[in-house]
């Protein structure tokens, strides 16, 4: 695994998740594979039955001069037509949103799991975190 998403996870009620690859130019692939990216505030939207990651942050390649995209560029991603229409219904209906959880090697590709999610309000952040001290304790004594 190259970048995971933690923001995710605390923020999101993550219920389905989706393994989809990414269109990248230039060296955009070198600079991910140094972990040279962020995820943290990237979001996925349908536009035109293609999805789009959106505000993901690559940084440039140091040595790669003129062939550098433009940083926070809106990237493709690789999806099958079912499951974008899938994500498309999902999101208008039962209003979630599609986050990237975390970007990772598959075979010599770079693969970008997203997931289905739902906002959590701040008193079920609480409980989450209550629950988790709880777990925590019992397994000191």
């Amino acid at each position: 695994m190259i970048v995971s998403n933690k923001h995710a996870r605390r923020n999101y009620e993550l219920l389905d998740f989706f393994e989809c690859g990414i269109v990248l130019k230039g060296t955009e692939v070198k600079s991910i594979s140094r972990a040279n990216c962020s995820i943290n505030e990237a979001y996925v939207q349908i536009i035109k039955n293609q999805a789009l990651i959106l505000n993901m942050h690559v940084a440039n390649f140091f040595e790669g001069n003129n062939f550098n995209q433009d940083p926070y560029r809106n990237r493709k991603l690789l999806l099958h037509k079912k499951e974008i229409i899938r994500l498309q219904h999902l999101v208008k209906t039962q209003h979630m949103t599609i986050v990237p959880t975390k970007i990772y090697w598959k075979n010599n590709k770079l693969k970008i799991e997203i997931a289905l999610g739902k906002g959590k309000q701040l008193h079920d952040k609480r409980e989450d975190i209550k629950k988790r001290d709880l777990a925590r304790e019992t397994r000191l004594f």
